[in-house]
């Protein structure tokens, strides 16, 4: 690449302008191109900054092979859409702020750029001023002590205009998207700083706000970071706030009249005031030769040439961006305030990306059968027991489902309904129903018994909006009941077409065996699997009470000899394999301690690190592989908090265990 970039803009609005005119004068850019979705706005934007190429369509602009890096500074609910398009053409992409409307869809876009080995920022252009790396600097040398207060805000008094971007609720309006990011962003930057870290995040959000047609007009919030550092940041489309940032330490003060310097035409000139206590106040004055727009052009620029795929800090990194998204989902929750578009009835029926859910052609995913059941199974299967919103579960499900994991687990229990309502949701939106196999859980202690199931089986599946599942399972067994009683009701569900093939979870071998001798025996369906723990680390002590492992060498045998199938929870040991998690001397994670550590599981632990640095892997893939790679129908429950962790599990699905590395990574023989 030449040490100019040739950058396009989607876009032509306000913002576009003051990017242009910054491109204009950067050292990094060559401003090639242009696009809206009317050409003759294009020809306009494209005339007045002497842009040689103008694209009536954002498609066009993206088909460029000239254009290295687009700028995209469309309404916000599109920007997702337009950047993971644009890197998965190539380019780089600087994106407006905020990155997009939610934390998951902003994880997609990050996935999007790692992905496809591009840079991605997103444009908060004060971050890249040096007042703001002054300001870092102060703050990290203790120049005002420690800090304990900051107080941070964006906001101006307009008229309401339900016209406007800013009053519809369809484009995500409102003055936390718009610029009440820029509080936060600098509320978390300086308490990152005082932390010696790039940034923080928030430990708690508590937040009031004032409502109108489901936009913010006018919302604070309080946030509490570690080292007792608290924060007021406030934003308002209808009140002029002063727009200043202070800072209050045990040593004095730091007050920034022109926090934002946001002059969108002029090189701001602003100051630092700082206030020692006890001393009169001292100033230091920037007059910077460009825009804040144009030293964010050349920031990104410079990581691109270098061929990074993220800016330095105080510049937006990916970690950043989800961090202030977060915060931002956080202070909309509580006051509470959902998008429109975030909701059932307006959710999009497409990807982020904007297109159509399909799995991916280069999939690597394994498929395994299960008696009764006529659809194949993937061989891991994405545990929906930790989503709190459509858009985590749209984002997550989506990513699930084009990396081939075909099968969903869910209870009746989880979360209180929501994660089957969302799940439900989901596969109504995608209208993948008759691609995707259920598992539904029911029949949790206290209420295991033929009643319970019956009436939380027909709740789950209203919840799901679904006429059966694939699989029913019971979440418990109850030695109370006799084992007929239970295949006598998962027989009946079956008969009436609520089930297919239904199985126990945590149920001991024994009852399972004589469930099953006493459905054969009557001419029942009987059990079709065992859902119990199956991991590397040997469970030690329950991690719920009621739980039951089939990681001991019996249950391993009996299962090997009758080629049962077992769909295994926590089949990662709950990250006993990542780097750094689990070690005799880390007590921290008392729940880890509990379940996992013992002096064999270290064994295996040591074993399995070994074994990954040959083979060139990470030890977590080595633990997943170990339960797939078993002799009877071994499927993975997973339960990934991010994409991260999704994408890291895939791997485990082309290494081969043989024989002998099973049993040596499970202590069952001394050398391979």
């Amino acid at each position: 690449m030449s040490r100019k970039i040739n950058w396009g803009i989607i876009g032509a609005g306000a913002i576009a302008q003051a990017f242009a005119r910054g491109a204009a004068k950067s050292r990094t850019a060559n401003l090639l191109a242009v696009a809206s979705r009317e050409q003759a706005k294009a020809e306009k934007f494209g005339t007045e900054y002497n842009i040689p190429k103008r694209y009536g369509s954002y498609e066009q602009l993206i088909a460029d092979k000239e254009v290295q890096a687009i700028y995209i500074c469309t309404p916000h609910p599109m920007h997702a859409e337009w950047a993971i398009k644009a890197m998965e053409a190539g380019k780089h992409v600087l994106c407006e702020k905020p990155m997009c409307v939610n934390y998951w869809d902003a994880t997609a876009m990050v996935e999007a750029a790692r992905k496809n080995g591009v840079t991605l920022m997103e444009a908060f252009m004060y971050r890249c001023n040096p007042q703001t790396q002054k300001l870092v600097e102060l703050i990290k040398s203790k120049a005002i002590g420690e800090v304990r207060s900051i107080t941070a805000a964006f906001g101006w008094a307009g008229t309401i205009n339900l016209n406007s971007r800013i009053y519809n609720e369809d484009l995500a309006g409102g003055g936390i998207a718009d610029v009440g990011c820029y509080a936060t962003s600098m509320a978390r930057l300086v308490a990152g700083a005082a932390l010696g870290k790039d940034f923080a995040n928030p430990l708690e959000v508590k937040a009031v706000g004032v409502l109108h047609a489901n936009v913010d007009i006018h919302a604070s919030a309080v946030l509490k970071f570690a080292g007792d550092i608290l924060a007021f940041v406030s934003t308002a489309t209808t009140v002029a706030l002063e727009n200043t940032v202070k800072i209050i330490g045990t040593a004095g003060s730091i007050f920034l009249p022109n926090p934002w310097v946001a002059d969108r035409v002029n090189p701001p000139v602003s100051k630092i005031v700082i206030t020692p206590s006890g001393k009169p106040a001292e100033e230091i004055e920037f007059k910077p030769e460009g825009t804040s727009f144009q030293f964010e052009i050349d920031v990104f620029g410079d990581a691109v040439l270098a061929g990074k795929q993220e800016a330095s800090a105080p510049a937006m990194t990916w970690d950043d961006t989800l961090g202030n998204l977060q915060t931002l989902d956080r202070w909309r929750e509580s006051i509470g305030l959902q998008y429109a578009i975030e909701k059932p009835e307006k959710y999009r029926k497409t990807t982020v990306s904007g297109k159509p859910l399909a799995v991916n052609a280069n999939h690597n995913m394994q498929y395994g059968s299960i008696p009764h059941l006529d659809r194949k199974v993937s061989r891991l299967i994405y545990g929906c027991d930790n989503q709190n919103s459509l858009a985590q579960m749209a984002v997550m499900a989506d990513d699930c489902y084009s990396r081939g994991i075909n099968t969903f687990d869910t209870a009746f229990v989880y979360g209180g309904g929501r994660q089957e309502m969302l799940l439900g949701q989901w596969i109504k939106h995608r209208g993948v129903r008759n691609d995707v196999n259920v598992i539904v859980k029911g029949g949790h202690t206290p209420h295991c018994n033929p009643p319970a199931i019956r009436q939380e089986l027909k709740t789950s599946l209203d919840r799901l909006q679904i006429d059966c599942a694939d699989i029913y399972i019971m979440h418990r067994d109850n030695l109370d009941v006799p084992v007929g009683e239970f295949i006598g009701v998962l027989n009946e569900q079956k008969k009436a077409g609520r089930i297919k093939a239904f199985g126990g979870s945590n149920w001991s071998i024994a009852r399972w065996v004589e469930a099953n001798d006493y459905a054969r025996k009557n001419g029942l369906q009987p059990f079709s699997l065992l859902n119990n723990n199956f991991s590397l680390a040997r469970m030690m002590h329950p991690i719920w009470n009621g739980c039951i492992t089939a990681s001991d060498p019996e249950s391993i045998a009996f299962l090997n000899k009758n080629k049962a199938v077992n769909l295994s929870w926590s089949s990662q040991a709950r990250g006993f394999f990542l780097p750094g998690r689990a070690a005799p001397d880390k007590l921290d994670d008392k729940e880890l301690v509990k379940t996992w550590y013992s002096d064999d599981n270290f064994k295996r632990l040591a074993r399995t690190n070994e074994f990954a640095a040959k083979r060139k892997v990470e030890p977590i893939t080595v633990a997943l592989a170990y339960v797939l790679c078993q002799e009877f129908p071994s499927f993975a429950l997973i339960g990934p908090r991010n994409l991260w962790e999704t994408r890291t599990s895939l791997p485990a699905m082309d290494l081969k265990l043989s024989t002998a590395e099973v049993k040596w990574l499970n202590l069952e023989s001394d050398s391979l």
